[in-house]
């Protein structure tokens, strides 16, 4: 019964582990406000397809907008469709690969600072999984005799066969 719900739990963990996905907070406990330098929170991190960047501000002091690389760096958004988020707490799940670019559309809060400029990476890489051996092989004895003794040869067998019929009963 044990060994069954040792499985259990390495399939559930095996499935779940790739799933994984990072929370930022933007501008980690400053938020999105001026004074921040954006550029220098960025450096250094990693975003994954699957991660979800949010944005937390004083509700109608400043709001978010998506925007390409040109009105980036034109501080501006020319696209009129382009919906501003305006919450105070907007969280943004980063969905494809690429260079994603975002302003503060409020007066001159972007030329004074408030962008912020990621690159996105295809999904999270899974973590690689540490193999469990079922069993340890010790280390061949030092001495010039690399014989294995019949004895420790059928311990070895025995303790395959009962590995083999653990999983093949589970």
């Amino acid at each position: 019964m044990a060994s069954k719900a040792f499985l259990i739990v390495v399939v559930v963990a095996t499935a779940v582990a790739p799933t994984l996905a990072t929370d930022y907070v933007v501008g980690d406990k400053d938020g999105w406000t001026l004074g921040v330098d954006y550029t220098a929170w960025a450096k250094g991190k990693d975003f994954y397809v699957g991660d979800t960047i949010m944005f937390m501000y004083k509700e109608g002091v400043h709001n978010i907008l998506k925007v390409n690389g040109s009105d980036f760096k034109h501080c501006m958004s020319s696209n009129s469709s382009n919906k501003a988020l305006t919450s105070g707490h907007d969280v943004i799940t980063l969905a494809t690969p690429g260079n994603k670019w975002y302003i503060c559309g409020i007066g001159d809060h972007c030329s004074k600072g408030m962008q912020l400029s990621i690159t996105v990476s295809g999904p999270t890489p899974a973590p690689t999984p540490t193999p469990t051996p079922w069993f340890t092989v010790p280390p061949p004895p030092s001495s010039s005799a690399n014989e294995i003794s019949p004895l420790k040869s059928l311990g070895l067998m025995v303790a395959v066969i009962a590995a083999y019929k653990l999983l093949i009963t589970v």
